[in-house]
């Protein structure tokens, strides 16, 4: 059987056939680093994560590109606010989003470019479509011509007119039609700038991904990812400028996950119910909220609320218990060989349908039914009298592998006693000197950790949960 993707583009489910065998080129557009990501932001890293570590475990090499935008009105304004250095504000930021995607058990991609290192490559991109006349430059703002790229609207599945009905032209613009956009925009005063052919200034959004996909992975890729709300302008845009400039089709898959609701309301920062993932993180194992994204397919809506989160912990748990469970039988089992082929088997099985959810467009949600299924009959043979160490030693090593594979750690890192003991000590320091936001940093890392502190008439103690 071979992986199916529903494809944006054509919006059908496709066999996926890679450019080179063995190998999968993938994009997935990352953030804009002017603060810290919600959990909205988040579900894209995992679902996509997620897909990374499918094909891997499949035997697929996968060049993985995520960006970082690291220049634009957002950043600059929160540099202004705060008085910082762009650079500083950026940094601050891409740390941050590393920091909160790992404890989610996000890899690293195989490369994290930003806008400010592909400078050079995003200046020949934009020279390239004007030299062939995609584009234009008016009093050193450049702008993409749509109607000179024929299937402008194809993603999207709009047509040009329908697409300009909707457009403006804002003030200060000096675009020809409404519906062209930025490729480059000159600088305003004081305003970070680069040298270009056009004079001083800085890129459109759109342009960047396209400069960067093609720098790491070449005119043609894979699989382009990112969330719904990319579709248009932002992937419309891409692969017009992309396929325009390279005469080559951008990308094979476009992938892209549903909307993420809070409180079954669409999370905007407008209506102010977005949550920030590092507070999630703070207050619920990184596992469980993982776990919880993907037991639902990718491309569905999803709804957050504690009660949801609660009951996702509570089917963790019920795997978890299972794997913990057989790993203490384990020590006290036999050799006895009665029925042990059937029941190895039967565990194989249960890999063989986890791959049939997931090269069904990733089923992460059926596949986690199917950890359910393999955890139950873990239960059932626990029930018998003797048990077979070679059958216990296969359930554990199938929860565990089949759970790596959807990027979920059944073990997480624990702290040494002695480590535990410094932590505090330097917590109780911090707070002596009012240095309350290191006192709470240590307190979040404890949690994390499963550790729980009390406050007594004695001093601090602490105890695993």
């Amino acid at each position: 059987m071979s992986i199916t993707i529903y494809n944006s583009i054509t919006k059908e489910k496709e066999a996926f056939t890679p450019l080179v065998e063995n190998e999968v080129k993938m994009y997935v557009c990352g953030p804009t680093v002017y603060n810290y990501i919600h959990i909205g932001n988040a579900r894209p890293a995992i679902v996509f994560d997620t897909v990374r570590r499918y094909f891997e475990y499949k035997g697929y090499k996968v060049n993985y590109v995520l960006n970082f935008t690291d220049v634009d009105d957002k950043i600059i304004a929160a540099s202004n606010h705060t008085g910082e250095k762009i650079q500083d504000v950026t940094n601050r930021f891409i740390d941050a989003y590393l920091q909160d995607v790992k404890a989610l058990g996000v890899k690293e991609a195989t490369h994290h470019p930003r806008v400010t290192e592909t400078m050079d490559e995003i200046i020949e991109f934009v020279a390239g479509l004007v030299d062939k006349d995609y584009a234009y430059e008016v009093d050193g703002d450049v702008y993409f011509k749509p109607r000179a790229f024929e299937g402008y609207g194809k993603l999207s599945a709009q047509s040009i007119d329908e697409l300009r009905a909707g457009a403006r032209i804002r003030v200060g613009e000096n675009k020809h039609d409404p519906l062209d956009f930025a490729l480059w925009k000159k600088a305003k005063e004081d305003e970070i700038a680069w040298d270009s052919p056009w004079g001083k200034g800085r890129p459109g959004w759109h342009i960047e991904c396209s400069a960067m996909a093609k720098k790491y992975l070449g005119e043609t890729i894979d699989i382009h990812a990112g969330g719904q709300d990319l579709t248009f302008p932002h992937h419309e845009n891409e692969i017009a400028q992309s396929e325009a400039l390279n005469e080559k089709t951008f990308a094979n898959y476009w992938m892209h996950n549903g909307y993420m609701n809070i409180d079954n309301e669409k999370m905007s920062k407008s209506l102010g119910n977005f949550v920030l993932t590092k507070d999630l993180i703070a207050e619920y194992d990184p596992m469980v909220l993982r776990f919880f994204m993907l037991t639902v397919h990718y491309r569905n809506p999803i709804n957050f609320t504690s009660e949801l989160i609660k009951g996702a912990e509570n089917s963790f748990d019920r795997i978890k218990t299972a794997y913990t469970n057989v790993e203490h039988r384990k020590k006290t089992s036999t050799n006895l060989d009665a029925y042990k082929d059937d029941w190895l088997e039967k565990i194989e099985q249960h890999e063989q349908q986890f791959q049939t959810a997931m090269e069904d467009d990733f089923n992460t949600a059926n596949a986690i039914t199917v950890l359910f299924d393999l955890a139950k009959d873990a239960n059932v043979y626990l029930e018998q009298n003797q048990t077979n160490v070679e059958v216990l030693g296969a359930f554990s090593e199938k929860i565990s592998h089949l759970l790596e594979v959807l990027g979920i750690q059944l073990k997480q890192e624990t702290l040494l006693d002695d480590e535990i003991d410094a932590l505090i000590e330097e917590r109780n320091e911090a707070r002596k000197v009012k240095n309350f936001a290191r006192a709470d940093e240590i307190r979040d890392l404890l949690k994390e950790k499963q550790i729980i502190l009390e406050d007594t008439a004695q001093g601090v103690r602490w105890r695993r949960a």
